[in-house]
């Protein structure tokens, strides 16, 4: 069984991964986009952090983090 640290280790490192990945599709998105793209990445991160590594934290961080990114994104 991995400790509590391994797994939260585990789950930054692949978000991390998934956010490098997402990333480079982003070539022909609109700045508007990117900042969405952005902001899910950084709340989905900072949710599975303050969560202890949670499924429901993290993804509530990304849907957070996406709707902040998209609203800082309008003119």
């Amino acid at each position: 069984m991995k400790t509590r640290q391994q797994r939260k280790g585990l789950g930054l490192g692949a978000a991390a991964l998934a956010l490098s990945f997402a990333m480079t599709g982003c070539s022909n998105m609109t700045p508007r986009e990117k900042n969405t793209a952005v902001g899910a990445g950084v709340g989905g991160v900072a949710g599975s952090v303050l969560s202890n590594g949670s499924t429901t934290g993290t993804l509530g961080g990304a849907a957070i983090g996406g709707v902040i990114g998209n609203q800082i994104g309008k003119h």
